[in-house]
């Protein structure tokens, strides 16, 4: 092996710098998730005896892998699923899907409402006034997202396959006109922690809580703020009973997230995730990586 090689063993991810997409793409999962796991993280992925909550994520891509978790990353298919599971009354109606951008008709739309894509993640464009609606970005926007396979991107093999399409929901506003985002993290079967995104649009800000909804002092990606406690949703038993329900219903995986947006009415379905953050997301303080990672039983 000659020296220019040696740069790569060392210190694989300069590879990744010189590798262009097709490249990409050609790389074994177990090869490119090692690669991407030490350039985004900082430290080697170990698959033989995982132990924090990111190298078990990893883990998970490459050996659970049941059919029925394609139609449950699938935005539209899932929504269907969930409905069963949970009821209806939780799910965001829906007001359209199709498989490309030239099929919409916008004036059957209402003023309000929100596009995405079925396969992949931001996708989506927010629209809370049809008369100042730029089509021509949206569209933009959309058909580059129809396009791409998310699963190059993370190697999380349920996307491979998902029929990419646009879907239209109604808006969600609350009176106030706040809107959170809250994440069930469901270990094995049992919710333990409720990730809240709030002020996404302004100063994004991410904090986490028990399922007794004590905070808890770690986060990941956004900044946190402990002096800025978010009040306990009225709704929360039915939260994590909605979670826990689905993921019964998947034979409860090692983990699984599970998405609700909190409005004035109750609660709405968001979205079910295998592989929170794909795996490669920095915890603050790191001791919260391998806290996760105790949880999920392989």
């Amino acid at each position: 092996m000659n020296k220019s090689s040696l740069q790569y063993l060392f210190h694989p991810t300069r590879l990744l710098v010189r590798l262009d997409q097709k490249d990409i793409i050609r790389l074994k999962d177990e090869i490119y998730l090692k690669w991407l796991f030490k350039w985004k993280l900082g430290y080697k992925l170990n698959l033989n005896n995982p132990k924090t909550f990111n190298e078990k994520i990893q883990w998970l891509k490459l050996h659970d892998k049941q059919d029925k978790y394609i139609s449950f990353v699938d935005k539209y298919e899932a929504k269907i699923i969930v409905g069963t599971i949970i009821g209806n009354e939780y799910i965001i109606p829906t007001l359209g899907v199709w498989d490309t951008f030239a099929e919409i008709d916008f004036e059957l739309l209402p003023e309000q409402f929100v596009l995405k894509t079925t396969h992949d993640s931001g996708g989506v464009v927010i629209v809370n006034d049809r008369k100042k609606f730029n089509v021509a970005e949206a569209k933009k926007k959309i058909e580059n997202s129809l396009k791409k396979n998310y699963y190059y991107g993370g190697r999380e093999w349920p996307y491979k396959n998902v029929n990419p399409r646009i879907i239209c929901e109604k808006y969600l506003q609350n009176v106030d006109e706040t809107l959170n985002d809250y994440k069930v993290f469901v270990f094995n079967g049992k919710a333990e922690f409720i990730q809240v995104d709030y002020d996404r649009f302004v100063d994004h800000h991410r904090s986490f809580y028990d399922s007794d909804w004590n905070y808890v002092p770690f986060t990941t990606c956004y900044p946190t703020n402990e002096d800025h406690k978010i009040e306990k949703p009225s709704n929360l038993k039915k939260m994590i009973e909605s979670a826990e329900k689905i993921s019964k219903e998947l034979d409860t995986p090692a983990f699984l997230r599970v998405d609700f947006f909190v409005i004035d009415d109750g609660i709405k379905f968001g979205e079910v995730t295998f592989y929170h953050g794909s795996g490669m997301e920095i915890f603050t303080p790191s001791v919260y990586d391998e806290k996760l990672g105790e949880m999920i039983e392989l």
